[in-house]
This record gives C-alpha cells, sequence and structure tokens, in this order.
C-alpha cells in the first residue's frame, strides 16, 4: 500500500500566539504538514497563489477573519473568484461565535468556520475531525460541529 501523502495546509492569521497553537495542534495530527503560515491577507492570498504556481496547492486554508490589510471575508472572496484557487478548502477561523459572522462567511464562500476554543484538545480534536473529513472526500465541512 503506498502511503499517502500528508494533508498541506496554509495558515493565515494575524496573531502570532494563535499561529504557534495551529501549529503545535498541527503536529499532533498524523498525515498533515503545515506548508505556510503568513500574518496578513494580502501575504497568505500571495503564498497560496505561488503554492498553486509550484504545484503544491494547499489541501486546507485556515484564515482568521480579522486581519490587518485584507480581511478575512475579502481574502476568502479573491481565493473563491480566482479559478486557479476556488477549489481549495477554505475554513475561516474567528474569536467571534456570532451567527452572523458564521453566515456572511459561509455566504461568502468559506467551506466551514471555526470559532477558536479556549482549550488546546477541543482545538486538536476539532482540526482531527476537519482533517478526517478532508481525507474522506467529505465535501460537507460546514456540517462539522465548530462550537
Amino acid at each position: 500500500m503506498t502511503p499517502r501523502r500528508p494533508l498541506q495546509i496554509v495558515v493565515i492569521d494575524d496573531n502570532e500566539d494563535d499561529i504557534l497553537l495551529l501549529q503545535e495542534a498541527l503536529e499532533g495530527l498524523d498525515g498533515v504538514e503545515l506548508l505556510a503560515t503568513e500574518t496578513d491577507g494580502e501575504r497568505g492570498l500571495q503564498r497560496v497563489a505561488e503554492c498553486v504556481r509550484q504545484q503544491t496547492p494547499p489541501d486546507l486554508v485556515l484564515l482568521d477573519l480579522n486581519l490587518p490589510g485584507r480581511n478575512g471575508i475579502e481574502v476568502l472572496q479573491l481565493l473563491k473568484s480566482e479559478p486557479r484557487l476556488r477549489q481549495i478548502p477554505v475554513v475561516l477561523l474567528s474569536t467571534s461565535n456570532l451567527e452572523s459572522d458564521v453566515k456572511r462567511a459561509l455566504a461568502c464562500g468559506a467551506d466551514s468556520y471555526l470559532s477558536k476554543p479556549g482549550r488546546f484538545d477541543v482545538l486538536q480534536r476539532q482540526l482531527q475531525q476537519l482533517v478526517t473529513r478532508l481525507r474522506t472526500g467529505d465535501s460537507e465541512l460546514a456540517d462539522s460541529a465548530w462550537a
């Protein structure tokens, strides 16, 4: 049996502590590789496009809602409007769990929305559920329980 290639993930988040937490949580999961991290929307958008140009498109983008420069919604809309990038699943991350933020993110093309939990074990479990859905080809990422 041929080993599966790791799922490659790009994280775009302006909070260095959140990036470190996500990195640690992802490192604890089998078959996952953190491809890149960026701290603002514009650089994140450029990084995803660069990965695609280099024939290493990410399998997932974890995108913070509140970013300097281009915010998460703007980056999401640009990713989903570009034919070469629109197939990449994007999960919006935020400390906000307001229903209006979730609905707006999903309406703009997010594949799911993750309210950043206060506990590491909860974050890792949420990411594991997401990775499992991606691995099994489940396109209904929005059905994941992120609360």
